[in-house]
């Protein structure tokens, strides 16, 4: 019997990319590199069969075939093949060239489209090579992580439209990144370093059918659904709003927000400037100063994100499923995702087997986090957080699931058993509660503080 449906998709997906190619430019003529140029690592790049192919090579880092000419907008669409499971590679976007970089053979940095044949399934992502590393892992998007064919030629369509940067992987959707970096630059293809693994020695990353469009762009929508990495500080884009986001801090003022069981904001202890919310330091002891802060609203189920920015040695967290009913004393009661430095703060080092630090639901679960998703003191990093209707809870850091477990679980309550909680009835299990951030004495920034309610 005839699939219609399916039918249907592919003349539909050839109809639009009829549409493209009758509008988009080749930038490679499938016989010469011609406006193109190799930089910073070894790696041959020739052309074969109308194809560029590129080798790699041990002992070399990363190479790159870069476009002579910088885009701004455009719609980039081609088809790569990777040979082998075990190394990566990638599409540059927008990207630049730092001559003395990499011992002086040159460093490339900007945004890249991910091409990862490894278990961790990343196609499609978006990584800020050399610079602020991943800004898009599939961790924010796993439905799309089957997309990608290993050792055959896969399809890469690439929007770069204004600051917003949407990638497909085979007609479907996969990354959405609104950023204010990079108004323009050059296009560019990677051969991954490897090392001296010789098991990849010698394999070739395959490039052809590379169209470009730089007029009369109209951006292909994203369908619902999908989760949005916007990093212009305390905005929502059209696509949040449209989702049901909605900002707790709005970048100016600290409406919405009051002390920890008081009725007002703290009038001494906390900053509000150029865009941030900053705790003020005042020797690193708890709720001494300004006191915690929390919202006025209370929230169930949500989705929840907010970008902060340690100084040396710094602690802080943000704390949810709080409810002011305890009145103690110091920081009031709740869940908290742990906001530290653990390279300078003792707290690091307490509680067990790392619980207490960066991402960690403070003193029950240790954040598993890989040193090169981390982004230095001193830099942004983006925090995300979501309570499921069915109490299912995520951490995220930086794009990266670091722990989940589920509150009101018999695994949570034995956890809870041997915390500093121990003594709180029913601990973490409210229906209910306040989001808070916590005044623990040193100088943490928060902004870009949304919010997304979960039914």
């Amino acid at each position: 019997m005839l699939n219609l449906k399916k039918y249907s998709i592919i003349t539909l997906s050839l109809i639009s990319f009829s549409a493209f190619a009758q509008k988009a430019k080749p930038i490679f003529d499938g016989k010469t590199l011609t406006g193109w140029k190799a930089v910073a690592g070894a790696a041959p790049y020739k052309v074969e069969d109308g194809m560029i192919v590129g080798t790699m090579t041990k002992g070399t880092p990363n190479s790159f075939l870069i476009t002579e000419k910088e885009y701004g907008d455009f719609i980039l669409e081609l088809d790569v093949k990777l040979e082998g499971e075990s190394t990566n590679s990638g599409i540059q976007t927008r990207s630049h060239l730092k001559p003395e970089g990499n011992n002086g053979k040159g460093l490339v940095f900007g945004r890249q489209v991910e091409i990862d044949p490894t278990p961790r399934a990343w196609t499609g992502g978006i990584y800020d090579e050399a610079r602020r590393l991943w800004l898009y892992p599939l961790e924010l998007n796993s439905a799309a992580k089957p997309l990608y064919k290993k050792n055959e030629f896969n399809h890469y369509r690439i929007e770069n439209i204004g600051n917003e940067l949407k990638t497909w992987v085979n007609g479907s959707p996969v990354a959405y990144v609104i950023d204010t970096l990079d108004q323009s630059g050059f296009i560019g293809l990677q051969v991954h370093g490897i090392g001296n693994v010789l098991e990849n020695d010698g394999k070739k990353v395959y490039f052809k059918n590379i169209n470009i469009q730089t007029e009369n762009l109209k951006p292909k929508a994203f369908p619902k659904g999908i989760y949005n990495v916007n990093l212009t500080p305390n905005t929502l884009s059209a696509y949040e709003k449209s989702e049901g986001y909605k900002l707790l801090f709005d970048g100016k003022t600290n409406n919405g927000w009051v002390g920890a069981y008081k009725t007002t904001f703290p009038a001494k202890g906390w900053k509000i400037a150029d865009g941030v919310i900053s705790v003020e330091p005042s020797g690193g002891a708890e709720s001494t100063n300004g006191g915690d802060i929390v919202t006025q609203e209370e929230f169930a189920a949500f989705d929840m994100s907010f970008e902060f920015k340690l100084t040396p040695g710094a602690n802080s967290g943000v704390k949810y499923f709080v409810t002011l009913s305890e009145k103690n004393t110091g920081s009031a009661i709740g869940l908290e995702y742990q906001v530290l430095d653990d390279e300078l703060h003792p707290d690091a080092k307490l509680g067990r087997d790392g619980n207490r630090t960066l991402a960690s639901l403070y003193d029950l679960i240790t954040a598993k986090k890989e040193a090169r998703y981390l982004r230095p003191i001193g830099s942004w990093n983006n925090a995300r957080l979501i309570v499921y209707p069915n109490n299912k809870v995520e951490h995220y850091l930086n794009g990266v699931k670091v722990l989940e477990y589920v509150r009101g679980s018999e695994a949570f309550k034995k956890l809870v058993a041997i915390s500093k909680y121990k003594d709180w009835e029913n601990f973490g299990e409210a229906p209910k509660g306040h989001i808070l951030i916590q005044d623990h004495g040193n100088k943490v920034d928060f902004r870009t503080i949304k919010i997304k309610t979960l039914k």
